[in-house]
């Protein structure tokens, strides 16, 4: 399990994006929390944040059929659905890369919890208007993940 999760950056960061150093290219933060009640605070914290939920995908049954050991693992698709509608249609690019999205996984009796940071989408849009999208995007995130991470 060890060795999976030190891949799992590697892997988020180089599927999703390669950018400059400018912007931390990942956040993450660890939750105290097992699994399923990790879970469902991100998900309260991202509809607290005024996102929708648009569907989550389980990955662990992929990685256990190729042979890994993992426990629960999950991708969580979300974003306002204004902007999933009008941002592609002025800029298919980015079509792309939303909804937007954060993965989940158990680590022993923890839970991780991280994602790109939006920012680092800069680096490949050069549209000032699409910065400040971007920018707001990590402000919520950042506050979802404190959020999800807090002590209850």
């Amino acid at each position: 399990m060890k060795k999976l999760v030190s891949y799992i950056p590697v892997y988020l960061l180089a599927a999703l994006l390669s950018t400059p150093g400018f912007a931390d290219e990942l956040l993450m933060v660890r939750v105290d929390h097992p699994f399923p009640e990790a879970m469902n605070l991100l998900q309260e914290s991202i509809r607290a944040h005024g996102y929708t939920v648009s569907r989550v995908q389980r990955v662990d049954v992929g990685l256990t059929s190729s042979g890994y050991t993992t426990a629960e693992y999950r991708l969580v698709f979300f974003g306002k659905p204004a902007e999933i509608k009008s941002l592609p249609e002025k800029h298919p690019e980015l079509a792309a890369y939303l909804p937007l999205n954060i993965v989940i996984f158990a680590e022993g009796d923890d839970t991780i919890i991280l994602t790109a940071n939006p920012l680092s989408l800069e680096a490949f849009f050069k549209d000032p208007s699409l910065h400040g999208q971007f920018g707001r995007w990590e402000k919520d995130i950042r506050a979802i993940l404190n959020q999800a991470s807090a002590n209850k």
